[in-house]
């Protein structure tokens, strides 16, 4: 089944995508939710020429996640956390990262930071997704409470 997908949907496509996926799943979830709608040919020809007249604004949006993307890098990221030797007392989430980049002055949703659960204290390094065409790897530091 070819849908065109209506908004960003995790693990399957971004806004305007043409996805092919199981009917099941088009039938019984995106197209109910909202996510998706039929690709048929006459929805393809409107998206092919929504798609043209936006692709000049996209490049704006691309230079400024660009422009982001340079502000992320030269920001240095320590989290500290309560440790007991080198194991963490709980785990450090997207959501310290992203109070860890707001305190440096970047507003970042936690849904765009993809870095998995720590446990230990070190080095780490998360993606950042700014746009579809945008990805920052950013290294952080995790470092044990002075009590």
């Amino acid at each position: 089944m070819e849908l065109i997908l209506r908004q960003d949907v995790q693990n399957l496509g971004f806004k305007d995508d043409i996805v092919t996926v199981k009917n099941g799943y088009g039938r019984n979830f995106l197209i109910p939710q909202g996510h998706a709608h039929l690709a048929t040919s006459s929805a393809k020809k409107v998206l092919a020429e929504n798609l043209k007249q936006r692709a000049h604004k996209e490049a704006k949006v691309v230079a400024d996640a660009k422009a982001v993307a340079e502000a992320l890098k030269a920001i240095e990221i320590k989290i500290f956390a309560k440790a007991g030797g080198e194991k963490l007392f709980g785990s450090i989430t997207n959501i310290d990262i992203a109070e860890a980049l707001a305190k440096g002055g970047q507003q970042i949703e936690r849904k765009f930071i993809t870095s998995g659960i720590v446990k230990r204290t070190g080095k780490y390094t998360a993606n950042v997704r700014l746009h579809r065409d945008v990805v920052v790897e950013l290294d952080y530091e995790i470092v044990a409470e002075k009590a």
